[in-house]
């Protein structure tokens, strides 16, 4: 448990420029609530999104502060992996900056590394960092599913999951 940062400009795009969460909106009648609602609204879409990635969790919950740019994520999840999957997913969003994981897991493992992807990295050069092989890039694809779509597609910015090596 604990905090990732992430890059708040990178990362998928939920919240169209009119909604974007915790933006200055149209003046209502109480700021508190707008900011409220718009936190709601963005912490459902990042919830939706985590869904679409084929990720759950027991209780999966997903709440996002738009002052801090935090999301908060609870639930249990089954396992290790799946849990990291999911903070990394409710991580790279757009106008996210940090996680507060306050997740727990059915069965604990290792927890991984958290790798943030620079200009001019790609997965063999990352598994030779972290493992002294890059012919081990699989393992972290593998560890980035459904988020990763294909190994030629990762960009600045975004956080991966670095697993330990079993």
């Amino acid at each position: 448990m604990g905090i990732i940062n992430f890059i708040k400009e990178a990362g998928e795009k939920l919240f169209g420029a009119a909604s974007t969460p915790a933006a200055a909106a149209t003046p209502a009648a109480d700021p508190a609530a707008n900011l409220a609602d718009l936190n709601q609204k963005a912490g459902d879409a990042i919830a939706a999104y985590i869904r679409s990635q084929g990720l759950n969790a027991d209780n999966l919950g997903v709440t996002y502060d738009g002052v801090s740019h935090t999301v908060t994520v609870t639930g249990t999840a089954a396992d290790q992996p799946t849990k990291e999957k999911i903070l990394v997913a409710a991580g790279n969003v757009q106008n996210v900056d940090k996680v507060n994981d306050q997740m727990s897991v059915t069965n604990p493992a290792p927890e991984a590394q958290h790798h943030t992807v620079v200009a001019g990295d790609n997965l063999w050069k990352i598994a030779e960092k972290y493992y002294g092989s890059g012919a081990k890039n699989d393992v972290i694809f593998q560890a980035n599913t459904p988020m990763l779509k294909s190994p030629d597609k990762i960009y600045p910015g975004q956080v991966l999951v670095i697993p330990p090596l079993q």
